[in-house]
């Protein structure tokens, strides 16, 4: 009976190995080509995700929800100033007075009428993909008074910007949430000069301790990697500001 039963075990193990042989490659193979695929691809979309982000992932990052036309009085709360440093970051831009600078992201404005005293001769571009804000840009512009401000409605992956026009492309916690991060860079470096300049400025993702939600940060790393990719050269880093990274980048000149 013993031995009946070891044959009978033998020959079933013997079956079952058969049959994982003759189908476990069919059954993973077009999982292992849809990897491929995806690898492959500039964007990746994943169902189990962060939900802060939109599960879109872009070189290993997910790219953070958008933050609405509602959250504008968050961007021009009173204690904003104090707590970036605000004024201190633009005046370290290395700004000229013919500058043309376009605020990517701009929201209400709040970096574009700071700047735009700077650059008598020249002028901000205000870029934001949500009428809303330009709006209320365009409304802020007429009780400013200021003249050198222009609301510009991007789309997601165009800042619609003429070719070779800026000197200058800031962007102040603003990348983290493009939809589109090549294009829109891509877009961008076309837009600027010889020379010109990408300031990327976001919250330090090495710091955990920094009280803002993990997918609204960035590490230096990730993005010299994301501006490598659209061509631009890292430059410096500027660490005068108490939470953020000011990162400088320059569009490669032809040789």
């Amino acid at each position: 009976m013993v031995k009946k039963n070891a044959q009978f075990i033998k020959l079933l193990t013997a079956i079952i190995l058969t049959t994982i042989c003759l189908f476990f490659p069919i059954a993973i193979q077009p999982a292992i080509a849809t990897e491929t695929a995806s690898s492959t691809a500039i964007y990746q979309q994943r169902t189990i995700h962060n939900p802060d982000g939109i599960g879109k992932f872009y070189m290993g990052r997910e790219i953070a929800k958008v933050m609405g036309y509602e959250g504008a009085g968050w961007l021009e709360r009173p204690s904003r100033g104090l707590e970036e440093r605000s004024t201190r970051l633009v005046n370290n831009l290395d700004l000229k007075p013919t500058d043309i600078v376009a605020d990517i992201g701009a929201g209400t404005g709040y970096f574009s009428f700071r700047i735009a005293p700077l650059i008598p001769q020249g002028k901000v571009l205000a870029v934001d993909v949500q009428p809303e804000m330009l709006n209320f840009i365009e409304s802020n512009k007429q009780e400013k008074n200021i003249a050198n401000v222009e609301p510009v409605l991007a789309s997601f992956d165009n800042p619609n910007l003429p070719e070779n026009s800026i000197n200058l492309a800031l962007m102040v916690d603003a990348y983290h949430e493009f939809a589109y991060p090549r294009e829109m860079m891509q877009g961008i470096v076309k837009a600027l000069k010889p020379e010109g300049r990408v300031v990327s400025v976001e919250y330090r993702g090495e710091n955990p301790l920094i009280p803002i939600k993990g997918l609204h940060k960035m590490t230096q790393k990730q993005v010299k990697k994301e501006m490598a990719a659209v061509g631009l050269v890292w430059k410096e880093t500027k660490d005068f500001l108490p939470l953020q990274h000011l990162m400088v980048f320059e569009k490669q000149t032809p040789i």
